[in-house]
């Protein structure tokens, strides 16, 4: 018997589930909290947490992860070198530290707009290259000739041998500077993929595990890992992805929306005969806008372990992610003790980071470039909870709170305060940690607001459901202003929103929202088996998928007319339409085929959908001036042997 393994690596938990091949059944699963800097090892914990038996016949170990995501976020990529080439426009709050601009680039019919000055290209190179890691290299219309990028990549990695990404390599989409941001993400990230990968090779080796390893794209597809460790770039907001195909996968409908209660946000997504809806402008993550096809989501920063917090006796949730009060209880031995004594300085007033139920930690990740003030509150925080009080004390001055934030954010400490996890638990509606530890910071914030444990923890919950219906009509009703939504489901009317597709709920705590759901929204609500783990299930049942854009473009020279067919590797000319249509449909047919071979899909099993678009100069007229193929390739992967 063989089975697979499934493994994603979210913001709260990891988890990990085993599917038998022969029938796709759900034989094993495991949640282990998400370890922070390292994911490698609530990874580990996630395996671990599985029945043993199953592991010696994995064949086809598939992975979900945040580390591209937090990567761009926390802007802890590896250093790069930015080739710009041609003449266009650079912000001027461009965070890229290390750019050049230089001659050359293509015009939209792919002739050469200006010769390239590898001259300054070699310049900027022996200039920086002691600081970088790799290189990254757009050019003008790179998407109609890649010529000058391929070249600028040949002379780099013969002259110093480091990597360097190429724009088109990425995207075909029009935009030369946001494919060059693309591509300095993506070498940003090529160290930090490559070590995270090698490490899970490693691990799976270990255990005696000979299987196939893919990685999960933005786009809910499977890539072999070969493909993942050269473009980590499109495993950013995998998780989004793999809780679509999971939800498809455990419901059994090839349509339906999602909604996703993770720890640190809620995500709705809709996924529509097989396919996801993408994001045709491209995913934008950590404010670069990049040209990578991600799927389309409303997301909120409102999850299960999102801080819920009081100032002027309003109750606020997020968008900061925080350690429940009852988790913190069982990863640290008397901090219930703590939390007992929970208490906010004198004359200061109560926010975000101020609360008598938040505490401070370590992370166990050295610091970087402090300052001797953030170096000193950090020396007041160890690896026991403290309160806002005793960093007062130890301190010995009044403390920044911005600067407490920004070890937040720098990830050199953790919070733990109160969440919508622990109002659960004083509910009696999720059980899976210390429930004392709940009461005893909803007692501390009942003093805070006119009301009791009970009542708070209720309108916590019903919040949370609100928000969840909120994300999802607003995904649904795109360009409907969201406070005209929210007005619709919180007003009493003898009326409310209908929707014509499921909605499945995936997420740990979920089940509990089942309910107040239905009686918001009238819709078909499903709770799958296995909503607990349904990103890992995602992880492991995605297709490959490839597309393929090819543009056929008229161009008028000596009173003729010709047709450019301009593909991911250039363009070549025709004099009739009908000659370029079919290169351009053996090209588009043929790129799709040798894609799903290199990600070892069953190319006897691969359906390609070809969608054609054209442009007429006036209506009735018998040839296009320009044709738009898009060429959909969908792949099932082949299981049994290691890659």
């Amino acid at each position: 018997m063989q089975y697979s393994l499934g493994i994603d690596a979210g913001g709260t938990y990891t988890d990990a589930v085993i599917i038998r091949n022969s029938d796709k059944k759900v034989m094993a699963s495991y949640k282990a909290l998400t370890t922070y800097p390292e994911l490698l090892e609530g990874i580990e914990n996630a395996i671990d947490g599985l029945d043993p038996q199953y592991l010696k016949d994995i064949k086809l170990v598939s992975v979900s992860t945040t580390l591209a995501t937090n990567t761009i976020l926390e802007r802890t990529g590896y250093p790069v070198g930015l080739i710009l080439v041609g003449n266009y426009l650079v912000p001027q709050d461009t965070s890229v530290q290390e750019y050049v601009m230089v001659r050359g680039g293509h015009t939209a019919t792919g002739a050469e707009a200006d010769a390239l000055d590898i001259e300054a290209v070699t310049e900027f190179v022996n200039r920086v290259k002691d600081n970088v890691s790799a290189f990254a290299v757009s050019s003008y219309f790179s998407v109609r000739n890649p010529e000058h990028e391929l070249q600028i990549k040949d002379h780099i990695v013969k002259a110093t041998g480091m990597p360097v990404v190429c724009g088109h390599e990425l995207s075909q989409d029009l935009g030369a500077y946001d494919r060059g941001i693309t591509a300095y993400l993506n070498a940003q990230l090529i160290p930090i993929a490559r070590q995270f990968i090698d490490a899970i090779v490693s691990d799976i080796e270990r255990r005696g595990i000979n299987a196939k390893l893919m990685m999960l794209k933005c786009d809910g597809s499977l890539i072999n890992i070969k493909e993942a460790i050269q473009k980590p770039i499109e495993s950013i907001f995998t998780g989004p992805a793999a809780s679509l195909v999971g939800a498809s996968f455990l419901s059994e409908r090839d349509t339906c929306a999602v909604i996703d209660v993770g720890g640190t946000s809620t995500d709705v997504s809709l996924l529509y005969k097989g396919l996801p809806e993408l994001c045709e402008d491209g995913a934008k993550v950590g404010g670069w806008n990049t040209k990578v096809k991600a799927i389309r989501m409303e997301t909120s920063a409102m999850g299960g372990d999102s801080h819920v917090w009081i100032k002027n006796r309003k109750i606020n949730i997020g968008p900061r992610r925080v350690i429940p009060l009852c988790v913190a209880a069982v990863q640290y031995p008397g901090f219930k003790e703590t939390l007992k004594m929970g208490r906010t300085p004198a004359r200061v007033e109560l926010g975000e980071n101020v609360q008598p139920t938040k505490f401070f930690v370590r992370t166990g990740k050295e610091p970087v470039k402090l300052s001797s003030y953030e170096q000193d509150i950090l020396s007041t925080i160890g690896n026991e909870p403290v309160s806002i009080s005793d960093i007062y004390w130890k301190f010995g001055r009044p403390v920044s709170v911005e600067h407490l934030d920004y070890l937040i954010k720098k990830r050199l400490i953790q919070a733990i305060g109160f969440t919508p996890t622990d109002a659960l638990h004083i509910l009696d509606d999720y059980n899976e940690w210390d429930k004392e530890a709940s009461f005893i910071g909803a007692t501390i914030m009942s003093r805070l607001v006119q009301m009791n444990e009970q009542e708070l923890a209720e309108h916590i919950k019903k919040e949370v459901a609100y928000n969840m219906a909120l994300n999802l009509m607003s995904y649904m009703l795109k360009g409907v202003n969201g406070k005209e939504i929210e007005k619709i489901l919180r007003g009493e009317f003898f009326s409310k929103f209908r929707l014509s597709v499921p909605v499945v709920l995936l997420g740990g705590p979920v089940r509990a929202y089942v309910q107040q759901m239905q009686s918001i929204i009238d819709a078909e609500i499903i709770l799958p088996p296995f909503a607990e783990v349904g990103n890992a299930v995602g992880a492991l049942v995605g297709q490959g998928v490839k597309r393929i854009q090819i543009l056929i473009k008229a161009v008028f020279r000596e009173k003729q007319r010709f047709f450019l067919v301009f593909t991911p590797g250039g363009f070549e000319e025709f004099s009739t339409h009908g000659e370029a249509l079919k290169y351009a449909e053996h090209v588009g047919e043929n790129l799709v085929m040798d894609y799903m071979r290199e990600a070892d899909m069953d190319w006897n099993d691969v359906r390609i959908d070809m969608s054609r678009e054209d442009i007429n100069l006036h209506e009735g007229s018998p040839v296009p001036i320009e044709t738009k193929l898009v060429f959909m390739g969908v792949g099932s992967l082949k299981v049994g042997k290691k890659s």
